[in-house]
C-alpha cells in the first residue's frame, strides 16, 4: 500500500458522504468508504478507483461496537494508520412526539451520535501514538440553531454532536489530534428530498427563497470545508462547529 494518508469516511454511500469521498480522493487521501449501504458504497469506491484515486469499501454498522473496533484495527493493520476521521453517518425520520417511541429516539441516537463516539474512540488510540490526525463530525443546522418540529430526536442528537465536539477536541488535544464539526444547512440530498421525512423537492426549492446566498447546497459544498477542517491548513482549529447553510442562520431575522 502507498504512503497516502489515510481517510475513513462512514456513511460514504451517498449524500454528504458521497462527496467527501471523492473530495478526499481528489486531494490524494486513500479513502476508505464505509456504509451500511453496500452497493452504493461500493460503487464509490469503484468510481475513485476508476478515475485514477485510492479508495476501498468495507461495510459497516456504526451502531455495532463489535464492527467499529474491527474495522478500525483492520485498516490499521494494514495501511499502518488513520489519518483523518469523517464521522458522517446519520439517519433523520419524521417521528410526532405522540407516537415518538423509546425505540425510535434510541435508533436515531444510536446512529447520529453514540456512532460518532464509537468510531473516535476506536481510532483515537492509534492517533495518539502517533501525536496526529483530524476528526470532523456532522451535526445540522437543527442541532446548532433551530428546533425542527416531529423530529425532536434528530435535533436532539445533532445537538449532542456539539457538546462531543467539544469534549473530545479537548481530551484530544494535547496528543496532536484535531475534532470538529460541520453543521450543513439545507442540501440537496436523498434526505432532504424525501417527502416522507423531509422537506421534498418542492419544500427543498422553495428554502431558496429565503437563503440569502440564493441557492440549496451541494453536497460538494459540505465536502470541501470537511476537506478542509481534516487539513493541515485547519491546524490551529479543534472544538469547533462551522455552520455550512449559505447564510441562513445570520440572514434571518
Amino acid at each position: 500500500m502507498s504512503g497516502a494518508p489515510v481517510a475513513l469516511v462512514t456513511g460514504a454511500g451517498i449524500g454528504i458522504g458521497r462527496a467527501t469521498s471523492f473530495a478526499f480522493a481528489l486531494a490524494g487521501y486513500h479513502v476508505v468508504v464505509t456504509d451500511v449501504l453496500e452497493a452504493e458504497g461500493g460503487d464509490v469506491a469503484r468510481a475513485i478507483v476508476d478515475a485514477g484515486g485510492r479508495a476501498e469499501f468495507l461495510p459497516l454498522d456504526v451502531t455495532s461496537t463489535p464492527a467499529t473496533d474491527a474495522l478500525v484495527a483492520d485498516i490499521e493493520a494494514r495501511h499502518g494508520r488513520i489519518d483523518a476521521i469523517i464521522a458522517n453517518a446519520g439517519i433523520a425520520k419524521k417521528v410526532p412526539l405522540g407516537v415518538m417511541s423509546d425505540e425510535a429516539w434510541d435508533r436515531t441516537f444510536d446512529v447520529d451520535l453514540k456512532g460518532i463516539m464509537r468510531i473516535v474512540r476506536a481510532a483515537a488510540p492509534g492517533m495518539r501514538a502517533r501525536k496526529a490526525g483530524s476528526v470532523v463530525a456532522l451535526s445540522s443546522i437543527m442541532g446548532v440553531a433551530y428546533g425542527w418540529d416531529e423530529h425532536v430526536h434528530y435535533s436532539a442528537a445533532k445537538a449532542g454532536v456539539v457538546g462531543l465536539v467539544r469534549g473530545l477536541a479537548v481530551e484530544l488535544a494535547r496528543d496532536g489530534i484535531t475534532v470538529n464539526g460541520v453543521a450543513p444547512g439545507y442540501i440537496r440530498t436523498a434526505q432532504a428530498l424525501s417527502r416522507e421525512h423531509s422537506l421534498g423537492p418542492e419544500g427543498l426549492e422553495k428554502a431558496a427563497d429565503f437563503i440569502p446566498l440564493g441557492r440549496v447546497g451541494e453536497p460538494e459544498d459540505i465536502a470541501d470545508v470537511i476537506l478542509f477542517l481534516a487539513s493541515p491548513a485547519a491546524r490551529y482549529m479543534t472544538g469547533q462547529v462551522i455552520a455550512v447553510d449559505g447564510g441562513l442562520l445570520v440572514g434571518r431575522y
